[in-house]
């Protein structure tokens, strides 16, 4: 709202409370505005609608005045009464009329307190002529209601895009974020996998090439001797008689070999490395070129063989059970 200072007498004044003070200071000729502080001559003090806040007066050189929605509100009102004002047909008595209008701020906007308004402050009591401004204030009225609808749909469409922006870039990120991390994961997978075969063919590798040492060191007809010394004795089968039993069947006797050689040893039993290294010696004998098994498959068959209840296993040793 603008205040002014007569400059005859000093009295601050509201616009609306000009016209009472110069028909009573008959000194006042010159009026100033409080805010801006500029001197307005005789009626020019009407043309000064607006004027600038404490945040502008104050706020600095780089001072930016935020948009009050209440000023372009009043800037639009005011807009459709001066296009009503400029009219070639317009009465003139409505034309005066409007032209107070526009002087003032914050109009009613309800009819009934439109009415009353003008009854209090500019002393119109024509119920007609009141018809008439109101006519154009609710014009103006419905211009604003139409200008707030649209600007509602532009903004919620607005933010609707930005919001669907925000998700697809969230999205966008997050599923790159999951193939990123899925990538590792199978890299990773495939690393273990790839070092657990190299392990694997590491270990067997080197089992080979221990059992190739071995049948180096011991040539083959020394094998089969002691092999053959050391299980012929009366008082149980043989190991001659357990190859021609397998013979016959076509396959390897384990638990038959395992039997004659522990019944032939001390009544203590043979450890489970010299055991196995006797049926081994006899398994090579009984396969000669045609063994096709790694030594870890010869061994876990060994095992299972061994695992018996006519076998008695202790600490070390496996001894038969009578």
């Amino acid at each position: 709202m603008v205040f002014f200072t007569c400059n005859a007498c000093g009295e601050s004044l509201k616009k609306s409370q000009v016209d009472k003070h110069v028909s009573v200071c008959r000194a006042c000729q010159v009026l100033s505005c409080i805010d801006c502080g500029k001197d307005f001559w005789g009626d020019d003090y009407k043309s000064h609608v607006k004027c600038i806040s404490e945040d502008q007066k104050y706020g600095g050189k780089g001072y930016e005045a935020k948009a009050n929605k209440g000023v372009i509100k009043q800037q639009q009102w005011i807009q459709i009464i001066q296009e009503a004002i400029n009219k070639p047909d317009i009465n003139p008595k409505l034309k005066d009329v409007l032209s107070q209008v526009t002087s003032y701020e914050n109009v009613p906007r309800k009819k009934a307190k439109f009415q009353n308004w003008m009854k209090n402050s500019l002393r119109i009591f024509n119920c007609d002529l009141q018809d008439q401004v109101w006519e154009i204030f609710s014009a103006a009225i419905s211009s604003e209601v139409e200008e707030q609808v649209k600007e509602r749909k532009k903004n919620k469409r607005e933010r609707k895009e930005e919001r669907q922006k925000k998700n697809k870039k969230k999205q966008t990120e997050y599923n790159s974020k999951e193939e990123e991390k899925n990538g590792e994961i199978a890299s990773a997978e495939r690393q273990k996998k790839k070092r657990k075969r190299e392990a694997e063919q590491h270990v067997e590798d080197k089992k080979t090439n221990k059992l190739k040492k071995h049948k180096r060191e011991e040539p083959e007809e020394e094998q089969h001797q002691s092999s053959f010394e050391s299980l012929t004795s009366p008082g149980g089968p043989s190991l001659e008689d357990q190859q021609e039993d397998s013979n016959s069947n076509g396959k390897f006797n384990w638990k038959g070999t395992i039997k004659a050689i522990l019944q032939q040893s001390p009544p203590e039993g043979l450890t489970i490395k010299r055991l196995r290294k006797k049926v081994l010696a006899a398994y090579y004998s009984f396969c000669k070129d045609g063994n096709y098994k790694s030594e870890e498959q010869l061994f876990s068959l060994f095992n299972k063989k061994l695992n018996n209840p006519k076998f008695k296993i202790l600490k070390d040793k496996v001894r038969l059970v009578k």
